[in-house]
């Protein structure tokens, strides 16, 4: 198969269209980029010479998709390219292989012994053999990281991995020959669900992710809205509750002091002398033991009040919550929206918010979706 850059931005847009939303007849797709028919023919000629788009039977083309005489959809083979993407904790790489679409077809987990850069690009090349083996050919690795990534290619700040000014995207890509990418873990989680996820086909959205940290990603245009100060931990200083709890990360009553896994496990050691997971600290609350049922009640009070600034200011079609500590819905849901609706006017439609119970495979995910992202926009690689 030829390779299918460099594309035109006509070309790119065309093949963004039917990636995201096909199997796409001619008729719609020219509708729906507001193209002439000798335009689109024009544009989809070296797409589908490439490989890259191909004719389908109209058969499965979704019928709200059919318009004007029969023909042949277009439609990406899925299935052509593979695609792979990490996410890098502070004690494990975890990582899977996707379809052209984004479909996880194997993953792969190793633990995270050495946090020495080279080492680490050591064990990603490694793990990047074993998922490509037997598998068709690997277009591009995305890596996703928890920290300030610079021009998608050097992890300027990790405090997670104490890394700092780390030209991560080279290191691996001499090592595995392909073309690499590397970005925050939560605007790669915020690209895979803007393109792929809950996120598809929305003008305005917004993913926030708790955690270990508190993720936030602002989709505008269906685009997503990069901030140079988006991966500097904005929710320690964003104050829900000035008279809150005081924790080692965050200022006293912020998102940080209330939400995040760490500052819950820190308010239960405090008051107890005990270390617990936090699963447990959640099976207390819904058990009803005071302590822990204290705790997790303020954290969903503030998680309601953070929903609904993030609504009031940014007016968004739909808040997608995700990461490792969406369990809090599970046992204080109630309360989340509660706090929610009062600090909502009383006219205001109510929020669309979706919980995704993830694992960090997704946020891996969301790092190949990247990937695809530079082979099909042609945006620059490493």
């Amino acid at each position: 198969m030829s390779s299918w850059l460099p594309l035109s931005p006509g070309e790119r847009s065309v093949a963004i269209e039917v990636l995201v939303h096909g199997p796409l007849s001619r008729t719609e797709l020219a509708r729906r980029l507001d193209l002439s028919q000798g335009s689109l023919t024009r544009l989809t000629k070296p797409l589908i010479e490439s490989g890259l788009l191909v004719e389908v039977p109209e058969a499965a083309t979704p019928p709200e998709a059919r318009q004007g005489r029969p023909s042949q959809p277009l439609d990406v083979v899925a299935a052509s390219r593979s695609f792979l993407g990490f996410k890098i904790t502070a004690d494990t790489v975890y990582g899977v292989v996707t379809t052209l679409r984004s479909d996880v077809v194997a993953r792969l987990d190793r633990p995270l012994a050495d946090r020495d850069p080279a080492r680490v690009a050591d064990l990603l090349a490694e793990m990047t053999a074993e998922l490509a083996g037997g598998r068709p050919a690997a277009a591009g690795i995305g890596i996703g990281v928890g920290g300030l990534v610079q021009e998608r290619a050097v992890v300027g700040e990790s405090p997670f991995l104490q890394w700092r000014d780390v030209p991560l995207a080279e290191l691996v890509r001499e090592r595995t020959g392909l073309p690499v990418v590397v970005e925050s873990d939560v605007a790669a989680l915020v690209e895979a669900e803007t393109w792929f996820g809950a996120g598809r086909g929305l003008d305005r959205f917004v993913v926030l992710t708790i955690g270990a940290g508190i993720g936030y990603g602002l989709v505008l245009g269906g685009t997503r809205v990069p901030c140079a100060e988006e991966n500097r931990g904005f929710g320690r200083h964003w104050i829900i509750d000035p008279h809150g709890p005081l924790t080692p990360d965050g200022e006293r009553g912020s998102a940080v002091s209330l939400l995040t896994i760490p500052s819950i496990r820190y308010q239960i050691r405090a008051a107890s002398g005990r270390d617990a997971a936090y699963e447990e600290i959640l099976a207390g609350a819904a058990e009803g033991e005071p302590m822990a049922f204290r705790v997790i009640d303020e954290a969903a009070r503030a998680l309601g009040t953070l929903v609904a600034q993030i609504a009031n200011f940014a007016m968004p079609q739909k808040i997608l919550l995700a990461g490792e500590g969406v369990g809090l819905m599970d046992v204080a849901g109630d309360t989340v929206r509660a706090a929610i609706r009062a600090h909502r006017h009383p006219l205001a439609a109510p929020v669309d918010l979706e919980t995704k119970v993830s694992d960090f495979h997704d946020w891996a995910r969301g790092a190949a979706v990247l990937a695809i992202q530079v082979l099909v926009l042609g945006a620059s690689a490493a």
